[in-house]
């Protein structure tokens, strides 16, 4: 069956010639990212079970995880946690597959607190938090597109994807990215971070919050030392990505005055007021473009088999880069596929890709190559499922 394929070209200033971009990513520590992190890890895990179990991965979602923020005491040399964390693991997931019971509940709270452990380090799970799980049973018809050859879309939905990175874009995503490596160093640094970049022409502002943990930190001079050496650090890193000039800014909020300032227990503000919810920060490229198509899609824990919610928007971004960085001629490309509910994901209701291209390219080539990638990509949409599976694929 022919696929309902458009290439088209778009006939604007590329992003890089514009004159205002702005780029955000939210670090893994942020509320929003930690409930996103835990939807994903839920959904990896019983896709794990079920595999184990049933030899097949079954119908489940797990995008709801909500976290409610606890209270908390820092201070340097220390500080506790007096009111923990709420988390709630809420969603739907199979629990009975030919008279066999699978424990969904226990696996998805084990995922939690691995995920947790892994990912949040001055954290302790076992006093800091309150894990709770509600997974519900999913709707029977649902479930019944979900078990078919090719697996029919839950919903009519679209995803978006886009390609290449601009500089600013790189510059945000490699500044949270750097900053968690610089943990085993600095283990003051928390997992709460929140990087905005500006570009205003050829200057580009970064403005950073980072999460400081209390207990690796003497005093305010000490703090203060730790975050000027961060500031240095992450405009030498810039360096690598672009020729522009990059000022950057850390904890802009704080007033050293009064000894205010970014200062937790367990490298996360959801220990003093900030919630978290899935589908809020990061689209499943890892950033968040205001200057760029977005789709409003939560990603993260919704089943990679056939949920396009989560399907075409990772299955849009690949097929971005992978033209962007194979066809000669593309400045800036964009994806859209858009599904039709019940029908085979591998037929959408179309397939678009709009072109930026470069003075001079061959657009008719353009047009063949990418429509080749497309229709292959489509054809091997199930590919997705494996990859998500496995880890292999990040969704925020």
């Amino acid at each position: 069956m022919t696929r309902n394929i458009k290439v088209e070209p778009l006939r604007q200033t590329p992003l890089e010639k514009q004159e205002i971009e702005l780029v955000e990513r939210k670090g893994i520590g942020h509320p929003d990212s930690i409930a996103d992190g835990l939807a994903e890890a839920v959904s990896r895990a019983l896709c794990t079970e079920y595999l184990d179990r049933c030899g097949t991965v079954l119908h489940h979602n797990t995008d709801e995880t909500q976290i409610v923020a606890g209270r908390s005491y820092p201070k340097f040399g220390g500080g506790e946690v007096v009111s923990p964390i709420y988390i709630l693991l809420v969603g739907r997931a199979t629990k009975e597959f030919d008279g066999m019971h699978i424990p969904t509940d226990t696996t998805a709270i084990m995922a939690a607190r691995e995920y947790l452990n892994e990912t949040i380090l001055n954290l302790d799970v076992n006093r800091d938090i309150i894990l709770d799980c509600k997974l519900g049973e999913g709707s029977s018809d649902l479930r019944d597109v979900f078990h078919r050859k090719m697996p029919g879309a839950n919903d009519t939905s679209f995803g978006v994807g886009f390609a290449p990175f601009s500089e600013t874009e790189q510059i945000v995503y490699q500044s949270e990215m750097e900053l968690m490596k610089l943990r085993k160093k600095i283990p003051a640094i928390g997992e709460d971070t929140k990087v905005m970049g500006l570009r205003e022409r050829d200057k580009i502002t970064l403005v950073i919050a980072c999460a400081m943990v209390g207990r690796h930190l003497d005093d305010l001079d000490h703090y203060t030392s730790v975050t000027e050496d961060l500031c240095d650090h992450i405009a030498d890193m810039s360096c690598k990505y672009t020729d522009r000039e990059v000022g950057v800014l850390i904890n802009t909020a704080d007033n050293l005055e009064n000894e205010s300032v970014f200062l937790t227990v367990t490298g996360t503000s959801a220990e003093m007021g900030d919630d978290g919810s899935v589908g809020r920060g990061n689209r499943c490229n890892g950033l968040i473009t205001p200057n760029r198509p977005m789709s409003m899609e939560a990603t993260s824990g919704k089943n990679p088999i056939n949920h396009v919610g989560k399907i075409y928007n990772l299955l849009s971004s690949k097929i971005a880069f992978e033209a962007a960085e194979t066809v000669d001629g593309i400045e800036d490309i964009y994806i859209r596929i858009l599904s039709e509910i019940g029908k085979p994901i591998d037929q959408p209701l179309v397939a678009d890709a709009q072109i930026v291209s470069t003075k001079g390219a061959n657009i008719e080539a353009i047009k063949s190559e990418v429509e080749a990638i497309i229709d292959r990509s489509l054809e091997n949409i199930t590919d997705i499922t494996q990859l998500v599976a496995e880890g292999k694929l990040a969704t925020f």
